[in-house]
């Protein structure tokens, strides 16, 4: 593995990391989610490095502040934990993604296979959806997150926009809420708000009917959807969640649809079988798709 850095239209250099060479014709960009980096996540060291022993070249592209971890007090097992986005602004997701695309263009690579990993389907699907380039060859969705839903379901959300609202007419838009948001991740108040208000990530709102699907049905490549068959934010129907944001696809019957038995949302101990689907997915992209 080696950290890459990737410079973005406005200047500002983005920290990734890259398995394999430009030797190899295909190389997948997976986007990753909120509080996930390459040491946080095994999910992408283990797909970086089963594509880098197949003659396929993997990079892990982290959003603005992936790396801003730090350490708080997990009381309910009485460790510390590290953790981190702080930072973010979700505005330039699209130019954060561009950049990525274009570091593999500019590499020299044949085919580029652009994925996505929870809130970082979310951003391919925004840029899929709204780029006049033709870079991408295929696509790989991932455990996507329909927002609307998200902020009902997970914990402090409610409690975090009201203390950030008031830290913003403070003044304290960069100091960080006393809670953690979403009840994983620290984040500033501004983030917070940023987050909350991103509406170029909610194009995925299948269950809370919150947002737009145009993104996806403007993609022009085809590809595969990937989920665990117990992933927690899918309303308790993983494929029928996976198979309804297809649906909003041009050509939905030439994508595949996949599920992993068992796995989470985070595919914890799951990340070989993950991987696998991954290389698989890499191998039969240029051929007919069969849902399974």
């Amino acid at each position: 593995m080696e950290i890459i850095r990737v410079e973005t239209e406005r200047g500002l250099e983005l920290k990734g990391a890259m398995w394999g060479t430009t030797s190899m014709d295909s190389v997948v960009i997976m986007m990753s989610g909120i509080c996930s980096n390459v040491f946080q996540n095994d999910l992408l060291p283990f797909t970086g490095e089963l594509l880098c022993r197949n003659g396929v070249a993997f990079i892990a592209g982290h959003a603005m502040d992936a790396f801003s971890c730090i350490a708080y007090s997990d009381f309910s097992t009485g460790k510390q934990k590290y953790t981190g986005v702080v930072y973010d602004d979700f505005s330039l997701v699209y130019e954060d993604v561009e950049a990525y695309v274009k570091y593999a263009k500019n590499l020299g690579f044949k085919n580029i296979i652009l994925a996505g990993h929870s809130l970082g389907s979310n951003k391919i699907i925004n840029y899929l959806g709204n780029t006049s380039d033709d870079f991408i060859d295929y696509f790989i969705v991932s455990a996507p997150v329909d927002l609307g839903y998200w902020f009902k379901v997970m914990p402090n959300v409610a409690e975090c926009i009201e203390l950030a609202r008031k830290f913003m007419i403070e003044g304290r838009e960069t100091e960080i809420l006393p809670y953690l948001f979403g009840g994983f991740s620290p984040m500033s108040a501004q983030t917070v708000l940023g987050f909350y208000n991103a509406y170029n990530l909610k194009n995925c709102p299948v269950i809370s009917g919150d947002g737009e699907t145009n993104s996806l049905a403007s993609i022009k490549v085809n590809g595969a959807f990937v989920i665990g068959e117990k992933d927690s934010l899918t309303n308790g129907d993983a494929r029928g969640f996976m198979e309804k944001i297809n649906s909003y696809c041009k050509k939905p019957e030439e994508n595949q649809v996949i599920v992993i038995p068992d796995a989470s949302h985070i595919f914890y101990a799951k990340h070989e079988e993950y991987a696998e689907v991954i290389l698989n997915c890499v191998k039969q992209y240029q051929m007919p798709p069969v849902n399974v």
